[in-house]
């Protein structure tokens, strides 16, 4: 496994780590920690069908800070959630990115957490698709995710091999150190 280099241009940046309910979701632990190992402050903002893969204990431990789910949770603070992440982090990343969120991304939809941040947030984003093979190659996903980079969105390319739904294809989500290397290259490419 690849290492984030000991001085990493990601260290004191602050990053927005979208989670969404794929299997993949267990990749996002160590995208996590290689983020924090380089220095960075990571947010980890999960939807709620990714906590039925993976629980807010981990992510919370791994990134040293709470982890987020609720759009309408109360902090006691005056400043909406999804406006003050929006404008904390330096750069958005999504991973695993469904079929779902991108195409709530691509239209502009706001129902949850991680879908207002997106729509608020100004800064790079990075989009790491994970789905079915099938839902990767349909049409309206296609629009979705050439709409998005229309957008200025960074989306990486699915890898094939072994998917969750027991076939072989295209669809699976990149491996950690490429998400790394990705979000290096989105804040200083």
């Amino acid at each position: 496994m690849t290492q984030p280099p000991e001085t990493s241009p990601l260290a004191g940046k602050k990053i927005v780590l979208g989670v969404t309910g794929s299997i993949a979701a267990y990749k996002a632990c160590e995208l996590t920690r290689l983020y924090v190992k380089a220095g960075a402050e990571v947010s980890v903002v999960m939807t709620r069908a990714a906590t039925e893969f993976v629980g807010t204990l981990t992510f919370q431990t791994l990134s040293r800070r709470p982890v987020e789910c609720d759009l309408f949770h109360r902090s006691g603070g005056w400043v909406p959630e999804h406006v003050s992440l929006a404008d904390w982090c330096d750069v958005f990343v999504i991973a695993p990115c469904t079929a779902n969120v991108m195409a709530k991304m691509a239209c502009g939809l706001a129902d949850d957490l991680l879908s207002s941040l997106a729509l608020a947030c100004r800064k790079p984003k990075l989009l790491a698709p994970a789905m079915n093979t099938g839902m990767l190659v349909n049409p309206a996903t296609q629009d979705n995710i050439a709409r998005l980079r229309s957008y200025g969105v960074t989306i990486l390319e699915a890898d094939t091999g072994e998917l969750a739904c027991a076939t072989e294809g295209k669809g699976r989500m990149p491996e950690p150190p490429v998400i790394f290397a990705a979000t290096e290259a989105c804040l200083h490419g």
